[in-house]
């Protein structure tokens, strides 16, 4: 299943792409020190230049380098995803799953927290608590998003635990006196696996934007140094009106490129899962398919 999942064209190019901004996200300080950049020197004499000679992608208002601070800016951006994807998702597997298997009580009082999550309006909720700390760090944000954002995947996950605890297996494991706990992490689980994966990837991919918005409406860590603080930094200074397109567009462009390496990703899980979406391959070459006939006759 594993070399299945990794022959999908778009799998291969979806995790190249998040394994690249993961590694940029780590090596991002070091890169810059190796290239020579620094996203907190001030370069007077480069003050608003376009892309071009020692400033691949141009420079700010400030002349501060533009490649430098995107560099630099992953490491925020990647944190706050994966923190908020793993808290998101974490509540939504502890309340999703139970819910499904177990059903009556135990069903109605979770699915009730998640009705309750579900009807609150999640990006004025993050605006309200993120506002009321504001000045906190990115650690804090990334909490408040996977803390408000995770009843959709806990519904998804009650809905997919029911089917699964009503198949013939676990209903046989049942009657073998298996316990309700093991059941629930040692056979519900681990066929619910893929579909955590896209909601995790779902869920960083919002976390990340939803991180872009707040330092966009200016509710973020200020001295902090991600893609939403450099998009924040140019709608500040006007960079849109005075034609800097080279300061809000590669932070943006690099957040897109995340969310199609997430979609990507996510294709390829439902073609390993639901084998109609799977196209056929043609013959590589038209050699291999002489060989085969020729095979054929001679048997």
């Amino acid at each position: 299943m594993r070399a299945a999942f990794l022959n999908s064209w778009k799998v291969r190019i979806g995790l190249g792409i998040l394994v690249f901004f993961l590694l940029l996200a780590v090596f991002g300080p070091w890169l810059t020190h190796l290239m020579g950049l620094n996203e907190q020197a001030n370069d007077m004499s480069a003050i608003a230049r376009p892309p071009g000679g020692r400033h691949p992608l141009g420079t700010d208002q400030f002349g501060q380098d533009v490649l430098a601070q995107v560099i630099v800016g992953a490491r925020g951006s990647m944190y706050v995803g994966l923190l908020g994807a793993l808290v998101g998702t974490t509540i939504a597997i502890l309340v999703g799953v139970p819910a499904g298997y177990y059903g009556g009580r135990v069903d109605g009082a979770l699915n009730f927290l998640t009705n309750l999550f579900l009807v609150m309006p999640v990006l004025p909720l993050i605006m309200i608590v993120a506002g009321y700390l504001q000045g906190t760090g990115l650690t804090t944000i990334a909490l408040i998003i996977g803390l408000s954002g995770w009843s959709g995947g806990a519904r998804t996950l009650r809905a997919q635990s029911m089917s699964v605890a009503n198949r013939d297996f676990v209903r046989a494991m049942r009657m073998l006196g298996e316990r309700g706990r093991r059941l629930v992490f040692a056979e519900v689980l681990p066929h619910l696996t893929g579909l955590i994966a896209s909601m995790f990837l779902q869920a960083m991919i919002g976390a990340v934007m939803a991180e872009a918005g707040l330092a966009f409406l200016g509710i973020s860590d200020s001295s902090a140094v991600s893609w939403g603080t450099l998009i924040e930094s140019a709608q500040q200074q006007s960079a849109v009106l005075r034609g800097m397109w080279w300061w809000f567009v590669p932070p943006a462009l690099c957040i897109a490129l995340l969310g199609t390496a997430a979609a990507m990703i996510n294709f390829g899980v439902d073609e390993l899962a639901n084998p109609k979406l799977r196209v056929a391959r043609p013959a590589r070459t038209a050699r291999t398919a002489r060989r085969l006939a020729q095979a054929g006759a001679n048997r």
